[in-house]
């Protein structure tokens, strides 16, 4: 960067040079002064190196310079120091901070033009480098063993001697990828090919998102379609792909043949790889977009920390005091014997000799209680299969104040059953499901068990079946494999339907698509085939209905609903089916006045809620729809917010056929654990994303509040007098529980924190944020990818091997099988970790006061003398052994 000279003053630096004894404009001076310095000083290594990379710079921002005259060029100036420093701050800028992410245009099979950054993930805490100073510091930070540091190496001098000295590689951008079947992916792809004709893969993302289900991939179709993979190399294609994002559930791009007019396809989620997933079936061929920190993998890790119990930093904190009484004593001692002679010397032995009032061996023998008690944790026979991953803490488990749970998959199974079907005028439960299946077969077969006199009414009901059951046989995302022999596995993406001699298996990215779709099939309506473009469903009467899939809209977290649009092959109807939660579904069909009171009801049984609606489209409708949907999804800004303004131009005026009720069973002893967990005085609050009143109903059925506790369910709010207005009429009532959704808690969080924590902290069971508004201890608890972010922050973290895998497992300071453990977890080895770790900290000290004590009435009696009462091992043998035992 380079300053204009307008601004500086000539005469000013003539006047500074020549110690403001000349004129401001005598030439004669301003000459004399610049021949006599030396023009080489002026001309530094930095002057240099700032001159290159201004020029460098303004090359590359073809910015334009004005050019002086060299005897305009002032000697020393102001404006030229700031340039330099800047130059230098640019710099290192540039070097050493964080790399700006862009977005790229990939060449397919050649080299890419542009730097990116090695294939090479590193999530290890220390290199060779930090490794010594960090550990270093880690044990440095506590002033105890910084203290003992110090001692030992004052020993080295003699005169205040006391005692015995023995007391990953290169860039991959642009290249192409093989990837066969149970391989994990090592780069961000862009997925080209499969070995399905389809361009179908499936993945898991068990080390992305801690989910065990299997997901769908499909190819470019414009590469799919090449007949072998070398032909990859001998087309001319480029790929637009965003800048590195952390949200691993979007991406935006767009594929382009260059030597083929109109050949744009858009790019989206389900056309890539992440780093980490593993290839289930088949083999995929990508090309690499993001390589090793720009990876969406490696993006969204976050750094480990190292924890540290409340008992060390109380410790630490006593020794400092222990310190602050050494120096006193010694101050004590040193005016007593008098301020004379090389008193310091004195001073420093008498530090010395007290110094066992701050006993070495506390944090030695603090470090082997922990160890021994990890080591009974991981060895009862009440609590088999955990495990102990962090040592160092074990007795923060007996100081907990608050654990945070999650719900689905901790507190419940994540083993969905449909217990519920509303259709409005009728209800059937698990119990008259077998009412479906005859009117289900009377609607297929022509048949009608009724009498001939048979009513409207009865009619409409059966149509009514009828289509919610097949709405729910055909709008999801799960695909079906017929395998020889009885197979069985463990795992919710994988769950198998037995016959006498073969097993459908449902391969489903969630465990309520796929308890809704083996419904229909013990009803009667059973998905036969599923692929990319077509379903065929098996009825009741034998005979096969198939359907074309035209287009797909997966669930986000965002939309909350899944839709289908398909075409029935045998009449040529098309149908647009969508299921989703009720908040955003009620505003989508038509009015009815049921569907809130019955979504109510369901919610208070503890049931998951989904409502079903459908449309029927001409082919005109669907042949328009079709052409806005393409030229959205081929825009590489505001994508999403064009594909779904798109959509919700269809999703108006839809006919609600049904509501499904699915429960998701509790985990065995779940009421008896969180009973005791909260007798004894621990609060509990729990996470959910379901309903508000699926969460109360949860809470109550699992124990979590008590029969007799009240609940005060947070209303909606939206604005600063809303969230005003709430917390008031919940601090006037008395021991209630607070249920509060995500919405109403960040509003509230945006204008009345302070207030909010007071009351939420009060509060047997609420949502989140404790550590900083509280100081108490926190555990938190979870199953799956999603919770290690908590399990990490949490004082104590638990992990739970769960069906979502293992990743919060591994992830957590303790791992334990089942949700039940957990109050013997805490309140019998959380107890006695403490107890005995307290115990041990203040006889350790105790032991320490008192040979100090010995010596302070040694020195005094024997004149003050600065001489260590007891010599060589028997200290040591003191501090350790001798003493040992009794604490053990």
């Amino acid at each position: 960067m380079e300053y204009p000279l307008q601004d500086f003053d000539c005469g000013h630096e003539t006047e500074f040079l020549l110690g403001h004894s000349s004129s401001h404009g005598s030439e004669m001076d301003v000459h004399t002064a610049r021949t006599n310095r030396n023009p080489k000083r002026r001309r530094s290594i930095g002057n240099i190196l700032c001159s290159f990379y201004n020029k460098m710079d303004n090359i590359e921002s073809q910015s334009n310079i004005t050019k002086t005259s060299k005897e305009d060029i002032p000697l020393i100036t102001k404006a030229h120091r700031e340039s330099s420093w800047s130059c230098w701050c640019t710099l290192f800028r540039k070097c050493c901070g964080p790399r700006e992410l862009r977005s790229r245009n990939i060449l397919l099979g050649k080299a890419t033009p542009g730097q990116f950054p090695a294939n090479a993930v590193r999530n290890q805490k220390y290199n060779i480098i930090t490794f010594l100073p960090l550990v270093l510091y880690q044990q440095f930070k506590f002033f105890l063993n910084l203290y003992f540091l110090i001692m030992a190496i004052s020993q080295f001098v003699p005169d205040i001697r006391i005692g015995y000295l023995y007391t990953y590689w290169g860039p991959l951008v642009g290249d192409l990828i093989i990837v066969d079947k149970d391989e994990r992916v090592p780069a961000d792809l862009v997925l080209l090919r499969t070995s399905e004709s389809s361009g179908a893969v499936f993945v898991r993302t068990d080390q992305l998102d801690g989910e065990t289900d299997w997901k769908l991939r499909l190819a470019v179709p414009a590469t799919q379609k090449l007949s072998t993979d070398h032909q990859l190399f001998e087309i001319s294609a480029s790929i637009y792909a965003e800048k590195p994002q952390k949200d691993i559930h979007s991406f935006i791009g767009t594929f382009s043949r260059l030597d083929s007019l109109n050949s744009d396809e858009s790019l989206d989620l389900e056309n890539t790889l992440w780093t980490n997933c593993v290839i289930a079936s088949g083999q995929a061929t990508g090309v690499v977009i993001y390589t090793g920190p720009e990876t969406r993998s490696v993006m969204n890790n976050s750094a480990p920390r190292s924890k540290v119990g409340l008992l060390d930093i109380e410790v630490n904190t006593i020794t400092k005091l222990l310190f602050a009484a050494v120096i006193g004593l010694a101050l004590l001692m040193m005016a007593l014997k008098g301020f004379s002679g090389p008193w310091y010397r004195y001073m420093f032995r008498f530090i010395l000799l007290f110094s066992y009032i701050i006993p070495i061996s506390l944090r030695v023998n603090l470090d082997m209680g922990k160890s021994f008690y990890s080591w009974s944790i991981g060895k009862d026979p009440a609590m088999k299969g955990t495990t102990v991953r962090c040592t160092t803490i074990p007795e923060e488990l007996g100081r907990i104040s608050y654990l945070l749970s999650d719900k689905t998959g901790t507190l419940t199974q994540n083993s969905m059953v449909l217990k519920r079907l509303h259709l409005g005028t009728v209800s059937y439960a698990a119990d008259s499901f077998d009412e479906v299946t005859s009117v289900l077969k009377s609607s297929f077969t022509g048949s009608d068990s009724s009498s001939a006199a048979a009513s409207k009414f009865r009619r409409s009901e059966k149509t009514r079946i009828r289509d919610a059951v097949q709405a729910l046989a055909l709008c999801h995302n799960i695909f079906s494999s017929i395998l020889s022999g009885s197979i069985t596995s463990e795992t919710e993406a994988d769950q198998h339907l037995q016959t006498p001699d073969k097993a459908v298996t449902y391969q489903a990215s969630s465990p309520d698509e796929v308890a809704l779709v083996q419904w229909t099939q013990d009803v009667g309506l059973t998905l036969s085939r599923r692929d990319l473009s077509s379903m065929q469903l098996l009825g009741p009467d034998g005979r096969l209905l198939n359907y074309a899939i035209l287009q797909i809209f997966p669930f986000t977290s965002e939309t909350k609903r899944m839709g289908i649009i398909v075409k029935d092959l045998n009449t040529g109807e098309i149908f647009f089916y969508l299921k989703g939660a009720d908040v955003v579904m009620s505003a989508i069909v038509q009015y009815t006045d049921w569907l809130e009171e019955e979504v109510g009801n369901m919610a208070r049984d503890g049931l998951r809620t989904l409502v079903v609606a459908k449309k029927i489209l001409t082919e005109e409708q669907y042949l328009d729809f079709e052409t806005r949907y393409n030229v959205a999804r081929l825009s590489t800004t505001d994508r999403v917010t064009r594909v779904a303004q798109v959509v919700e131009s269809l999703e108006r005026e839809m006919e609600l056929l049904c509501i499904t009720g699915v429960e998701d069973k509790l985990q065995d002893n779940v009421r008896a654990t969180l009973e005791l967990l909260r007798n004894a005085g621990i609060k509990i609050w729990m996470l959910t994303g379901d309903k508000l009143e699926t969460a109360t109903c949860i809470a109550k059925s699992s124990r979590l509040v008590s029969r007799t506790q009240g609940l005060h369910i947070f209303k909606k709010v939206v604005t600063r007098t809303d969230a005003h207005l709430e917390l008031n009429a919940y601090r006037r009532k008395q021991d209630c529980a607070l249920v509060i959704s995500g919405e109403s808690l960040e509003v509230c969080l945006s204008y009345y924190q302070q207030e909010f924590m007071e009351l939420a902290t009060a509060a047997p069971a609420v949502v989140q944020l404790i550590q900083k508004h509280t100081g108490k201890r926190t555990a938190a608890v979870g199953d799956g990818g999603n919770d290690v972010s908590m399990i990490q922050q949490a004082d104590a973290g638990i992990g739970i091997e769960g069906r979502e895998g293992k990743q919060a497992s591994l992830a957590g300071d303790f791992s334990i099988p089942q949700f039940s453990h957990l109050a013997r977890l805490l309140l019998v080895h959380g107890r006695k970790s403490y107890k005995r770790s307290a115990s041990l900290a203040q006889f350790v000290i105790h032991r320490g006061l008192i040979i100090s004590t010995m010596q302070a009435v040694f020195s005094s009696v024997f004149y003050l003398s600065s001489v260590a009462l007891y010599q060589g091992f028997l200290m040591v043998g003191y501090a350790t052994v001798y003493t040992m035992f009794p604490v053990s």
